[in-house]
């Protein structure tokens, strides 16, 4: 306190020093511009909040903007997996119990007419999610109910999306909200609320969620793949990731020291690393700072969605006023100039609200404690989850990624024809998806934070059989017939502009990156693939019809283009 009074009393020398000797008040801002720099306090998180928001408000609108890009088609009422045909099953078990619905499936969805009103649902809430979360960025700050808002929409789309939505950063994002909805007042939509200072319980619950997501992370892979052990991960990593980019092509052909290298600073970030959030602020400061690092360097080597940017978020917490000044103009009137005069009347008497908001504050962090216990039990446990909720609002979760890593990287290549599928002369066409591999000439793409559902599920599907995944023969029907929103999902159908192919057969092939310097990539080749055998034997319209009754999946109507 005796600080914010020496800096209050130098802003008011400064000031009539000033204007006695009459200089303009723009130089005058300019100076306490400086005297701010030195004097705000460290502990405190008016700034921290801002960027927490602005920082949240961004990965929701990404998140958002997938969805409304892709959920149509892949889970709308005509989608490759139709939400409506899941919700009509977990309302039939719930034999009409609305607590129930909602509790097993917490989703706005059940407020609606889903079996003909879906499609526009998925649309109105993923509309409403980026209008609600651009706010967020400009404003830099929200109330409760906008933060509600966005996490009860984002819930009501992951709870849909069933299959799509089966990732582990659909409850990270979720648990991330959860948390910012509290950094905020109740009503008050000012970046700095002068009677809201920022729940330190909150920030710690953010400490405490990136402890979490690393320590699940590294003590998995420790239980898990041998090579984790042995170092040899990394050998594999880049090449074999679900969607790599161009940068994962020269990582992967650093040599094997290197690879052993990242493989021990891997295990360093997310064994040791967490420990230092928390110790004292400069530690907890270095900590966040290293995880922040870490996850740059793991968006710049790969297409992981928006996992690295979301796991940032947390790790920003481990910052405070003081150490977050930099980003902030000084001038008179700014955020950072009422943040120093906020600091100054810290010791002014507390509203009865304060009083109740504290309150709150703890009980909220009662709730985290009680919520973590299974997410402990789990971490200590030999036979650790990854990646699973122990609520049905997934509050507190546990984490992990590439517990295993492939040593091979397969991919399923769709092709059609109009020829006898069955003659060795049969000319077959490749399709081409957004950004998984297929075209060996094809650089590999560049677009995290965005996402693309299908090309990670396919990742997976090359790991199984057609069997396990019946959308993957849902998507080759719907290519049969030219379906507009199965295109919407691709990057080049070789049938656009003509009649649709009269058979689809989809083949499993091994691809590995060519040389850095070699012929292939003198060529232009960024792989070379060899062939592993067929995926899915050549199907027609006419072969699926019993298939697509017992899935009760829409038979298609075949679009054929009009001859002149």
């Amino acid at each position: 306190m005796a600080d914010g009074d020496a800096g209050l009393r130098r802003r008011k020398k400064l000031n009539a020093e000033n204007l006695s000797s009459g200089k303009e008040p723009k130089n005058a801002a300019n100076e306490i511009d400086k005297k701010t720099e030195k004097t705000l306090e460290t502990n405190t998180f008016w700034l921290t909040r801002i960027v927490l928001l602005r920082y949240i408000g961004f990965i929701y609108f990404v998140a958002f903007l997938v969805a409304l890009h892709q959920n149509k088609e892949l889970c709308g009422q005509h989608g490759l997996i139709p939400a409506q045909k899941f919700l009509k099953r977990i309302q039939t078990e719930s034999k009409g119990s609305t607590l129930e619905l909602f509790t097993r499936i917490p989703s706005l969805v059940w407020l609606i007419d889903y079996e003909n009103s879906l499609d526009r649902f998925l649309d109105y809430t993923a509309w409403a999610g980026l209008a609600l979360s651009l706010f967020v960025i400009v404003v830099g700050g929200a109330n409760w109910f906008i933060m509600l808002a966005l996490w009860t929409l984002y819930h009501s789309i992951v709870n849909v999306g069933s299959t799509w939505y089966g990732f582990g950063w659909e409850s990270q994002i979720l648990e991330t909200g959860f948390l910012a909805t509290f950094l905020c007042p109740v009503w008050n939509l000012r970046p700095v609320p002068e009677d809201t200072p920022t729940s330190k319980i909150v920030i710690w619950g953010f400490r405490w969620l990136i402890f979490r997501i690393m320590i699940g992370a590294g003590l998995i892979k420790l239980r898990g793949d041998q090579c984790w052990r042995d170092l040899t991960c990394m050998n594999y990593h880049y090449e074999t990731q679900p969607v790599p980019n161009p940068i994962s092509y020269f990582m992967h052909q650093s040599p094997e020291i290197f690879h052993k290298f990242e493989t021990l600073t891997n295990h360093f970030v997310e064994l040791v690393v967490p420990w230092f959030l928390i110790g004292p602020r400069r530690l907890c400061m270095i900590g966040g700072t290293i995880q922040i690092l870490f996850q740059v360097v793991l968006i710049i080597s790969g297409n992981l969605s928006f996992l690295n940017w979301l796991t940032i978020v947390p790790s920003l917490a481990c910052f405070d006023d003081a150490s977050l000044r930099w980003m902030f103009s000084g001038r008179a009137g700014s955020v950072k100039d009422r943040v120093y005069r906020l600091q100054g009347r810290a010791n002014q008497q507390l509203k009865v609200g304060s009083y109740i908001r504290r309150v709150f504050n703890i009980s909220l962090g009662g709730l985290i404690a009680y919520l973590s216990i299974p997410v402990v039990q789990n971490l200590l446990s030999p036979r650790q989850a990854m990646n699973t909720s122990f609520d049905p609002l997934r509050i507190v979760n546990t984490y992990g990624a590439f517990g295993s890593v492939t040593k091979e990287r397969t991919e399923v290549i769709f092709q059609g024809t109009y020829d006898n599928p069955h003659e060795p002369s049969a000319r077959w066409e490749e399709y081409e998806f957004k950004c998984k591999p297929g075209n060996v000439t094809r650089r590999p793409c560049l677009i995290s934070p965005y996402h693309y559902r299908l090309d990670w599920l396919l990742w997976f599907a090359a790991f199984q059989n057609y069997q396990y995944n019946p959308w993957l023969v849902h998507l080759a029907v719907k290519l049969m017939s030219n379906d507009p929103g199965a295109e919407s999902l691709i990057s080049h159908n070789p049938f656009h502009d003509r009649d649709p192919p009269k058979y689809i057969r989809v083949e499993h092939y091994r691809y590995i990156f060519t040389k850095i310097g070699s012929k292939d990539a003198r060529l232009g080749r960024w792989w070379k693939r060899s062939h592993v055998g067929n995926y899915l034997p050549p199907i027609s319209l006419d072969s699926v019809k019993a298939f697509m009754k017992n899935m009760d999946y829409e038979y298609p109507r075949i679009r054929r283009r009009k001859k002149h």
